[in-house]
């Protein structure tokens, strides 16, 4: 089992930064996948970003890439989601989540583990 705590999220203006944080624990943290999904009102979870256990690689939606940085301290036990330049469409409920495999998937489907989602609210 692996619990996952986020926390960072709120209400900004567009144009502001983030840094949105995960915390896991329950199992070695260096060998999940970790990813990061949002999702807004009325519509489906999406992918936003994800880095593999050594965090030498890492993957990213299009639409943020540019934007959005995720990145990961093994000896912390948590994976960060900083996000730049954010925009009103960027809103939603922020999801941590936690796959054993090894390589990086997009499917939420294929991710075992989740937390429970940190509010990000933009205004324009």
């Amino acid at each position: 089992q692996v619990q996952l705590v986020e926390s960072g999220g709120g209400l900004v203006q567009a144009g502001d930064s983030l840094r949105l944080s995960c915390a896991a624990s329950g199992r070695t943290f260096s060998s999940l996948v970790m990813g990061w999904f949002r999702q807004a009102p009325g519509k489906e979870r999406e992918f936003v970003a994800a880095i593999r256990g050594s965090g030498m690689s890492t993957n990213y939606a299009d639409s943020v890439v540019g934007r959005f940085t995720i990145s990961r301290d093994n000896a912390k036990n948590t994976v960060y989601l900083q996000i730049n330049s954010l925009k009103p469409e960027d809103s939603a409920v922020y999801y941590c989540a936690a796959d054993p495999r090894i390589f990086i998937t997009t499917r939420p489907v294929n991710y075992d583990y989740w937390g429970q989602g940190t509010q990000v609210t933009v205004s324009s």
